[in-house]
């Protein structure tokens, strides 16, 4: 049911996952567009041609702060985190969705002209196959997924040890989850660290995200027809 995701690809996979815990004080990475040195927390354009991660200073990030600056090759990832507390996705529909564990990110690719799933495990990015008919389900009762950038938001869903929380995230923040699951899983469960540090990533994620605004389902399918 599910294949080694080749298409989500970064080699910076342990440097997102140690950025994402303990930011070091200087810049230890350089743009990869213009050379210039970079800051621990630092914006990324995506290459759509490998869904590759390019890391990005400040200068070129406002250069590709454009849909059209990219053309068809970059897309710069944005820092929109919207906690969407009231998202309609009980365990019926989440069953219907066939994927085998309890969290994953979906986006849509402009390249494929569909939406993705992929979720994060210990080998990295592991895509699932989507049942269309149950995406386009979730959707229509969900007028805010209609929002999300493609390429470069996703939605997130963790329901991992009880919890049913939903988010809507730049693509990067699902990067950094999969880092740190690839990084410190241990053994067949995983273990105590990396759990822990799975709090602590959705209490960061949490505590810098804003509750989804309303979006009215009549606009929103006016807008897609």
């Amino acid at each position: 049911m599910s294949t080694q995701a080749r298409s989500l690809h970064s080699p910076r996979l342990a440097s997102l996952s140690a950025r994402a815990q303990a930011p070091p004080p200087a810049a230890l990475e350089q743009c990869e567009l213009c050379g210039a040195p970079v800051a621990a927390d630092h914006r990324h354009l995506i290459d759509l041609r490998n869904r590759e991660l390019l890391c990005a200073c400040r200068a070129c990030a406002l250069l590709f702060d454009r849909t059209a600056a990219g053309g068809e090759h970059f897309r710069l990832i944005g820092d929109r985190r919207l906690a969407l507390r009231g998202l309609v996705l009980d365990d019926v529909m989440w069953d219907q969705l066939r994927i085998p564990v309890d969290m994953a990110f979906f986006f849509e690719s402009s390249a494929d002209g569909a939406v993705r799933a992929f979720y994060p495990s210990p080998m990295g990015p592991t895509e699932s196959e989507l049942e269309l008919g149950s995406w386009v389900q979730v959707r229509a009762a969900n007028p805010v997924l209609d929002t999300m950038e493609p390429d470069t938001e996703a939605l997130l869903v963790n329901r991992s040890r009880g919890a049913r929380d939903h988010w809507l995230v730049p693509l990067d923040d699902c990067y950094r989850l999969v880092a740190l699951i690839r990084t410190r899983w241990r053994g067949f469960t995983g273990g105590r660290e990396v759990w822990e540090e799975i709090a602590r990533f959705y209490e960061e994620l949490a505590r810098r995200a804003r509750p989804a605004p309303a979006v009215d389902p009549i606009s929103s399918a006016s807008e897609r027809s």
